[in-house]
């Protein structure tokens, strides 16, 4: 076992003041017996500067009084030390680097933010260079920041080439990193995720009101969000810190666990990647080309039950409920030309599955009958033996109200499969499946359309947590940096979402198809074209 520690703090423009938080968060988490300590992102500065000049002058540089010290204490406390700061390369390039210093205080490697977040990009400069994977006498650890944890690439880069603990440091004010990107992570890769973030003002206090302003976000929203975290590689929050106040978090954890990568099933989720089709991922970012959507689309989960007749009926309530799209679970039972009579007669497309022919299939009906299949892209050992053809690719299927791709069963845990819909202009995505793990429905399929700015429509059997899908719908209210509908809730990147629970036979609720367009999360920065498609190399190559 190793005990790891998160520290969230406050920072501000006092350099010293900084570094004496960041050395006595150090000196708590030792004191607790951590031999793994991670810091936030900007422990050196508050991430707000006049120009680029302004922030280099204030980067630190290696070998400089402010990481001199950290790295003395980490060999001090005979600790790993990770931390973030802003640092001054000797290229000319200012970046937001995360460092890890060992128990001796050497410098063991260095990570240079790939995606930037907003701001950022006027004063620092992106990495150009995959983060490394540490080999320690403690296991393998990656470092990743922030926004980069808002996207699955550089996180299942770092797992491809071996981490078995992901340390992020974070400058966020998101309540939705600690509920939903960061416990993601380190479920759909199997590792564990030691996550520090920021508490306090993260502009300056003085800048408070007209930042509040522009952003339309109220002011006491503009505080690091704390609730830095440990989490388990099944999703399971071991350790969290309250949401305000400088806090360290620390947690027992058995490194071994990081190394199992089996579902339930047997399921091994790195060794039934297919890296042959994800090549769309490592290419240069060329914009959204498809108009958009319809402004709303009605869509429904339809369960069918074990009595004779019912699957048709409830279909059809679905359809004539104004439900355009209707969702059941995989291989309930449903054949296509039931789903069709159901819907014949209204503008209703029903998506369901069905092994043929050695594949396992999913169907999009309409009254007409079937009108579009795909097949499934990743073996499942679920389907072992019925099961012995996969996809090549992923269709886009073009519809009155916009563009649906369908994702079939287990492709849905892979975060790949989603990238490739959105990369491919999908506006909805329909998901018959069966879940197996709560993490699925907690976080899977929530994360797949926050990242990506799609809706999902997904249904499945009866699963765990009392959970067998649900319906995900990209909110109006997006970007900052623009004008809102409603108040800001603290949650930048997550979907609206309707749970179908255990027992439910019918679930309606609206999606919107238009939103998909808009991937900006802030100013200059993109969900889908700012993946750091150049870096992506153990995705498309597997290892």
């Amino acid at each position: 076992m190793v005990r790891v520690a998160a520290a969230q703090l406050e920072t501000g423009q006092d350099v010293a003041a900084n570094l004496a938080a960041c050395l006595r968060v150090i000196d708590s988490a030792a004191a607790q017996g951590a031999e793994v300590i991670v810091l936030p992102e900007f422990c050196n500065h508050l991430s707000w500067y006049e120009d680029r000049a302004h922030a280099r002058r204030l980067a630190c540089r290696h070998g400089d009084p402010f990481l001199s010290a950290v790295s003395e204490r980490a060999a001090r406390h005979r600790a790993y030390v990770k931390i973030g700061v802003t640092l001054a390369r000797r290229d000319g390039r200012t970046t937001g680097a995360s460092l890890l210093y060992g128990p001796d205080g050497t410098l063991l490697g260095e990570a240079d933010k790939q995606t930037l977040m907003g701001a950022e990009n006027d004063h620092l400069d992106p990495g150009t260079t995959v983060g490394p994977v540490i080999a320690t006498e403690i296991g393998r650890l990656g470092m990743y920041a922030c926004m980069e944890g808002v996207i699955s690439e550089i996180t299942r880069g770092l797992v491809l080439r071996g981490a078995q603990v992901l340390l992020n440091s974070l400058n966020s004010f998101a309540v939705d990193e600690a509920s939903l990107h960061i416990p993601v992570r380190a479920a759909e890769n199997k590792v564990w995720v030691v996550a520090a973030n920021k508490v306090g003002p993260l502009v300056p206090a003085d800048t408070l009101g007209s930042v509040s302003a522009g952003l339309g976000v109220p002011p006491e929203w503009l505080h690091g969000a704390g609730e830095s975290q440990i989490v388990a590689p099944d999703g399971a929050i071991v350790a969290r810190a309250p949401r305000t106040g400088e806090a360290v978090v620390v947690a027992d954890i058995d490194m071994a666990l990081a190394d199992d990568k089996l579902r339930p099933d047997g399921t091994d989720i790195l060794a039934a990647r297919r890296p042959a089709l994800y090549g769309p991922i490592a290419a240069e970012p060329r914009g959204r080309r498809a108009s958009a959507g319809a402004e709303r689309l009605v869509v429904s989960a339809v369960r069918p039950g074990d009595e004779p007749g019912t699957a048709a009926d409830l279909i059809r309530q679905a359809a004539e409920g104004g439900a355009e799209l209707v969702v059941l679970p995989e291989l309930c039972g449903v054949t296509a030309a039931d789903a069709a009579r159901a819907v014949r007669g209204t503008a209703a497309h029903v998506v369901l599955t069905e092994i043929r022919d050695g594949a396992h299939e999913g169907l999009l009906v309409s009254g007409e009958g079937v009108v579009g299949r795909q097949r499934a892209l990743h073996a499942s050992a679920r389907h072992a033996g019925r099961v012995t053809s996969l996809g090549d690719g992923l269709e886009i299927f073009e519809l009155p109200w916009g563009r649906l791709a369908v994702v079939v069963g287990d492709d849905a845990v892979y975060p790949e499969t989603f990238r490739l819909a959105a990369l491919a202009d999908a506006d909805v995505v329909a998901v018959p499946f069966t879940p197996s793990e709560p993490w699925e429905l907690e976080y899977g399929l929530l994360e797949r359309a926050a990242e990506n700015r799609l809706n999902v429509v997904a249904a499945g059997h009866d699963g765990p947590a009392g959970l067998a899908g649900a319906i995900l719908a990209a909110p109006r209210d997006f970007t900052l940096w623009t004008a809102w509908e409603g108040p800001f809730s603290g949650r930048i990147s997550h979907p609206l979402v309707t749970p179908v629970k255990n027992g439910d036979r019918v679930v309606r609720a609206d999606v919107y198809p238009a939103q998909a367009v808009n991937r900006h999360v802030s100013r200059l920065t993109d969900l889908v074209d700012g993946r750091p498609w150049r870096l992506v190399d153990a995705l498309v190559t597997g290892h």
